[in-house]
């Protein structure tokens, strides 16, 4: 396994990040114990979950297969970087009216106080903000973390699916505290999705911000089995996103077999070719993947082959304004 620092933080992870969404929903219990202790011994200490993993009124199971496994000892929970994420609806109603997307002071000291209950732990390595609050000032935040952070609750803080503009506003208003703020956005970008391209990276680089993306298959479409019928199980909507891209994804899978790579490597590694990305979100649901998806950080791709997956799949022209103006 290959490291390096989150952000601009002095942290150092593992340039695979293990997401946890799939455990207790997809992946049973005992087959997440196993997928864990396989992340470990191949070198995986990033672990990525969120306060409403589990989904609806199950929301928290995740956290809670994770904090169980920690219990298990063996210096599991001394040997993960761990974030965890709030923002989103618990289905719990000791937060009355509060139980809702946000991120108020209220929600912030209450979810994480929730969060390391179900997580067994006193403290978790980062703590971030599931989604933009539009309505929420920095003014409040900010402090709510700060004494988190004082508190020993939380190391770093990090933000996902915060545009362009949000992280610069929330830097700033870092800054003029003498605060830390961000050092991670997680979001949404793969091969398929490259509009990240044209502010979210920039900005991210501009502020020291590591990307880590999610969804780095774009949902399982550049897997490998998008267009086989006997083995792709997703939904109609991606079957029908499947065929509407066949000709993409027909060049990609035979660009993948003359290189002699599978088509999940070859889109975790293109990502780890991108200075503003830091570790991709591998979001396994059995052991077996995880241990397919660790060939990406060995896999280096040529010019020719990087300058064909641009053709295959053309991002947005660069950055704004030049991808579209002088």
């Amino acid at each position: 396994m290959e490291y390096t620092y989150l952000g601009r933080s002095g942290m150092r992870i593992s340039k695979l990040c293990l997401g946890t969404m799939n455990f207790g929903v997809d992946t049973e219990e005992k087959e997440a114990f196993k997928i864990m202790d396989a992340a470990l011994d191949a070198g995986i200490n990033y672990f990525d979950t969120a306060n409403n993993y589990g989904w609806g009124e199950n929301a928290g199971l995740t956290e809670k297969i994770i904090g169980r496994w920690f219990q298990q000892g063996g210096n599991r929970r001394e040997k993960v970087v761990l974030a965890t994420k709030m923002h989103e609806k618990m289905f719990d109603p000791n937060y009355g009216p509060n139980d809702e997307q946000g991120l108020s002071a209220y929600k912030i000291k209450r979810h994480l106080e929730d969060s390391l209950r179900r997580l067994q732990t006193d403290h978790v390595e980062i703590y971030m903000m599931h989604h933009v609050d539009r309505r929420t000032s920095w003014e409040e935040i900010w402090p709510a973390f700060e004494i988190a952070n004082q508190q020993g609750k939380l190391d770093y803080v990090g933000s996902s699916n915060f545009p362009g503009w949000a992280l610069a506003e929330a830097q700033a208003s870092a800054k003029a505290r003498n605060f830390l703020g961000l050092v991670l956005e997680q979001h949404k970008y793969n091969l398929n999705c490259r509009l990240p391209e044209l502010e979210v990276l920039p900005a991210a680089k501009r502020y020291g911000i590591g990307v880590v993306p999610w969804s780095p298959l774009d949902g399982g479409l550049l897997g490998g089995n998008a267009l086989n019928p006997a083995k792709n199980s997703r939904s109609r909507h991606s079957q029908e996103r499947a065929e509407k891209q066949r000709a993409q994804l027909e060049q990609f899978g035979a660009l993948c077999k003359e290189i002699g790579e599978r088509e999940d490597t070859v889109a975790l590694a293109w990502l780890l070719t991108n200075s503003a990305v830091d570790a991709p979100i591998i979001g396994v649901r059995t052991v077996e993947q995880i241990e397919k998806s660790l060939r990406a950080v060995e896999v280096k791709l040529t010019a020719e082959v990087l300058q064909k997956l641009e053709e295959i799949f053309p991002g947005p022209g660069g950055q704004t304004p030049e991808a579209y103006a002088w």
